[in-house]
């Protein structure tokens, strides 16, 4: 089955959703009803920063980690975002911030076929 997601694609997503995350939450006011709201998206970015530059992918700067492990980050900060609002007391905006990035971070990891195109070329 042919998708678009795959290691080449995600490598050129990671580094516009990095700076993403360190800035829409002081574009969107994100904090209203938890500075953690803030906070937390603007940190994920820099980690996010720092795990792409360390990845093994085209784009990685210092290519120590591999890919597996990043997609395996990825789907572990997915999760953390869909949690946060319930864990973390968020409401409106600060709350579907996190809900919808989640959410998208999830189906972008599950959607990745680049262990199926590996094997298929191996």
């Amino acid at each position: 089955m042919a998708s678009i997601m795959n290691k080449n694609v995600h490598a050129y997503l990671d580094y516009p959703v990095a700076l993403g995350l360190m800035a829409m939450p002081a574009l969107l006011g994100l904090g209203t009803t938890n500075p953690l709201a803030f906070w937390l998206s603007t940190i994920t970015g820099i980690a996010a920063l720092v795990l792409t530059i360390f990845t093994d992918h085209q784009l990685g700067l210092i290519k120590i980690l591999p890919y597996k492990l990043h997609l395996a980050v990825d789907f572990l900060v997915g999760l953390a975002f869909v949690a946060a609002p319930f864990a973390l007391g968020f409401a409106g905006l600060d709350a579907a911030y996190y809900w919808v990035l989640g959410a998208t971070v999830l189906v972008v990891v599950t959607l990745d076929r680049t262990e199926a195109m590996d094997a298929s070329t191996a």
